[in-house]
């Protein structure tokens, strides 16, 4: 397995967009299915046995609440079993990509 570099981003998404992004989250977390999603152009596979933990942070002047879901990396041979399973996802969630910028134009 290739080695990934390290990043650390964060993507602003309008209300429907989030809700529509949480909503197949929790479809496929129901299920019991891996779940993917592009963010800022990196497809991202969370596979359906990652922890999930909600965290709250306070500082003087703000407040956060994040909704993790947190895994270790799989090695090659477990990533080929599951690109069968991806396919799908992948092009519902290529679907929504297209939408937002269709909406923003």
């Amino acid at each position: 397995m290739t080695k990934k570099e390290e990043r650390d981003v964060e993507k602003i998404y309008s209300v429907k967009d989030f809700v529509a992004k949480l909503r197949r989250l929790a479809d496929s977390l129901e299920a019991g299915e891996s779940f993917s999603i592009q963010v800022a152009g990196e497809r991202i596979r969370i596979p359906a046995s990652a922890s999930i933990s909600i965290e709250h942070e306070r500082s003087d002047d703000s407040e956060e609440v994040e909704f993790q879901l947190k895994w270790e990396l799989l090695k090659a041979d477990d990533e080929e079993q599951d690109d069968d399973e991806q396919e799908d996802e992948e092009e519902k969630d290529e679907e929504d990509e297209g939408q937002e910028a269709d909406e923003k134009e």
